[in-house]
């Protein structure tokens, strides 16, 4: 079997649910992930993926990119060496399954599932009618498989963190100094006891300049977690790179991690820290796959109700506007969405870490001795 789905790694993530019903109700099946590039890197945390086709696929270009034909057939080749007897694609409520039907059927897929507000004819052999806008991607997928005989599973986030990615997260929080990106341990006022000081994670990227909280209001979230007690770290991708550094370059003691890892040792860093502080973006929906407390910067390209995270303690911070959903890669206006003090964005964080960890993790070892 063929799953779709190419798009990015909260995406990808928010599959997980689907790929878990079809793995039940076919266990000794293969199950093939197509993805982005971008979305593939995800696979490794879904344990009932098998293996990943990696595209980038025309129907997710926009209309002034130049995709030549070649690509298309070229994708239909691949397809069609997997020998696959079925494709699933998912799809949010704006998007279409029918480009990704017609290359399964000339691929030689016989069974093409799909769903849409609109019918396109024989590009899909079980089409299913889109259930509201507003139903959360997760429950989407779910409700889809349903429709055509597959039995639902509950909808709960699910990752799996590889062994050496935890490794290699727990040095950068507590297994080296700080100069080797390590995040330096404290004592407690104990002889007897060493722990890692309380760390908050910021992830100022997203996949569009739209969904992005501006850098210089993320470096004052940081300089204010900071000042609260939590040390702060900032990562990001590669392309990040200068988010990043605008973000946590003026913070005393941020440690900068820009394209310094891959998906499964970010899933890991959200997974040992004590908040998450980031954009409508992965890094929430990994976030909610691992119950890790996270305030999430939603700007108003989406509905809320379709992305909110679910599994884990969450808040939705946004300005309502009467532009949203604008589904738009660059804001036209000021971002009004997200005019979001970033007093209100720390107090957030702060709050949700206190109610993870209590709050005297915040007062000064001395102050704890003398209690």
């Amino acid at each position: 079997m063929l799953v779709i789905r190419p798009d990015n790694v909260g995406d990808v993530v928010m599959a997980g649910p689907a790929l878990r019903s079809l793995r039940r109700a076919a266990p000794r099946a293969r199950l093939d992930l197509l993805a982005t590039p971008a979305g593939a890197a995800a696979a490794a945390l879904l344990p009932e993926v098998d293996g990943v086709l990696t595209a980038s696929v025309s129907w997710q270009k926009t209309g002034g990119e130049d995709v030549p034909v070649t690509d298309d057939l070229d994708l239909v080749e691949r397809i069609g060496w997997g020998g696959y007897e079925a494709a699933v694609i998912l799809t949010s409520f704006s998007q279409a399954p029918w480009s990704a039907g017609y290359l399964c059927r000339l691929a030689g897929l016989p069974v093409r599932v799909g769903m849409s507000k609109e019918f396109g004819g024989a590009g899909l052999t079980h089409w299913v009618p889109s259930p509201p806008d507003e139903t959360h991607q997760v429950d989407r997928a779910l409700h889809m498989l349903e429709r055509v005989g597959v039995p639902p599973v509950e909808g709960r986030l699910r990752v799996r963190v590889p062994d050496e990615a935890a490794r290699t997260a727990r040095h950068l929080l507590g297994g080296g100094p700080t100069g080797d990106g390590g995040v330096d341990a404290e004592t407690d006022g104990h002889a007897d006891s060493h722990r890692r000081r309380p760390c908050a994670l910021i992830l100022p990227g997203a996949s569009c300049s739209a969904r992005r909280y501006p850098a210089d209001r993320f470096a004052q979230v940081a300089g204010l977690l900071t000042a609260a007690g939590l040390r702060v770290l900032v990562a990001g991708t590669a392309r990040e790179a200068p988010l990043v550094e605008a973000t946590g370059a003026g913070v005393p003691g941020a440690v900068l991690l820009p394209g310094r890892f891959d998906v499964p040792v970010l899933a890991a860093l959200i997974d040992a820290v004590d908040v998450v502080v980031c954009n409508n973006s992965g890094g929430a929906h990994l976030a909610s796959a691992l119950g890790t407390p996270v305030v999430v910067l939603f700007a108003g390209t989406e509905q809320v109700e379709q992305y909110r995270p679910r599994f884990g303690p969450a808040s939705i911070l946004t300005v309502p506007t009467v532009c949203s959903p604008c589904r738009q890669f660059a804001c036209p206006f000021a971002l009004d969405c997200l005019d979001i003090p970033p007093e209100q964005v720390a107090a957030e964080a702060l709050r949700l870490a206190d109610e993870r960890g209590g709050p005297w993790w915040r007062t000064p070892a001395g102050a704890r001795d003398a209690r």
